[in-house]
């Protein structure tokens, strides 16, 4: 009798046992480049070596400034195999915005695009650039390095200098509570706050979302969602290497390359915002596309008409569509709606919370008001933010004594 697999407590751990479990199938495949899942903690672990080489120490931030791409995953992943911290950036961020996460992370490592949507992404940072960021390893071979950069290839042989045990060594000090990432939002006014999550909560919560939203073993996801944000990083690429499922990244939504890769790659899953499936139903030559594989979608983030959860099912051929809940101050979930409810089910309201999430409305002074009624939402559960980064008044006003977290929502 085979005994189960315990269930992975750190984002490292989970990527070990992907490798193991799913051999034979692909991890990632990012046009010409396709990464079996057998090789992908190998890979991870090569950045991470390459990271350390540069003296990147647990618990340091590493930020990382691109759009989807097979590097963001590997470079994520290193970072969480060196037991460093991820510090995602916004690639719409200005070059102003971007120097102030790296300062006020003290982010020592950026990995950052070269060019990108006509941009220079490492030119936006020209004077700006803080006295913590150490290191700036450029990807992509489109642009010449200047002064103070470093070359994405430059870093993976740096691993050469150091052992793979001390890989093993930094993973081994981890666990469920340690920091995993560091996300700044903006919330809903001022300067952007940096949310600091576990390992742990968001391997839980996406296990779950990914049973709920029915993601399994051997689907083609299609991400399309930027990773620098919960919903093409946590929903997306750490659910699917949790189930098993293949990594097609997108880095900008276009209806006919996105029904192109759909035919072409044999699509899935694809999750998305709600204009990119009316773009999609809104084109001219949808019929001639052959999207018979689609199979499950999200949807949310904005009001949906029910109609388009009809027209999902009806004309996209999508069978399993559904909608989810969540901030960022939760790790990205809370609820989610089960894809066999009905249109209207879907389409007005949230779903209902994961397990272990309660979640309940309130008044301005915190006592719960009647079903109907509006209120503020307020979540509590494993997922809620461990705080925000080096501002402890902020998050004693977003997370209440109870444990109640105030989204504001």
């Amino acid at each position: 009798m085979t005994a189960t697999p315990t269930a992975p407590q750190t984002l490292p751990q989970m990527i070990r046992q992907a490798s193991r479990r799913h051999a034979g199938r692909a991890a990632i495949v990012d046009g010409a480049f396709e990464l079996p899942y057998e090789q992908l903690a190998e890979r991870c672990e090569r950045v991470a070596r390459g990271l350390i080489a540069l003296g990147v120490q647990a618990g340091d931030r590493v930020a990382l400034w691109a759009p989807n791409q097979a590097e963001w995953i590997l470079a994520a992943c290193g970072t969480h195999m060196a037991g460093a911290v991820l510090v995602p950036i916004n690639t719409r961020m200005k070059g102003s915005e971007a120097a102030d996460v790296l300062e006020r992370s003290r982010a020592r490592v950026l990995v950052c695009i070269g060019r990108f949507l006509g941009q220079d992404y490492p030119a936006l940072l020209a004077g700006l650039r803080p006295a913590t960021l150490e290191h700036l390893v450029v990807l992509g071979a489109d642009r010449p390095l200047r002064e103070g950069e470093s070359s994405w290839q430059a870093l993976i042989d740096g691993a050469e200098a150091v052992p793979a045990a001390e890989v093993q060594a930094r993973e081994a000090a981890l666990h469920a509570a340690s920091t995993a990432d560091l996300m700044f939002t903006s919330g809903t006014t001022g300067r952007p706050k940096g949310v600091m999550t576990g390992h742990g909560p968001t391997l839980r919560a996406f296990a779950e979302w990914a049973r709920v939203v029915g993601l399994g073993e051997g689907d083609r996801y299609l991400i399309i969602n930027p990773f620098f944000h919960t919903f093409g990083y946590k929903a997306g690429w750490v659910a699917a290497f949790l189930q098993g499922a293949t990594v097609y990244p997108q880095q900008v939504f276009d209806a006919e390359a996105v029904l192109t890769r759909i035919q072409n790659d044999r699509i899935s899953f694809l999750p998305g915002p709600p204009t990119l499936f009316l773009t999609m139903l809104a084109h001219p030559r949808l019929a001639e596309f052959d999207i018979t594989s689609l199979r499950s979608a999200v949807t949310g983030a904005a009001s949906v008409p029910p109609i388009l959860i009809t027209r999902m099912r009806e004309e996209l051929g999508i069978r399993n569509v559904t909608t989810a809940y969540g901030l960022t101050e939760c790790g990205g979930c809370a609820t989610v709606c089960d894809p066999a409810d009905s249109a209207e089910t879907i389409a007005s309201t949230c779903g209902k919370a994961l397990p272990g999430t309660e979640v309940r409305c309130a008044d301005e002074h915190g006592a719960t008001v009647p079903p109907g009624q509006p209120g503020e939402v307020l979540l509590r559960g494993y997922h809620v933010m461990q705080g925000y980064f080096e501002d402890d008044a902020a998050t004693r006003e977003a997370i209440d004594a109870e444990g109640w977290l105030h989204t504001g929502d």
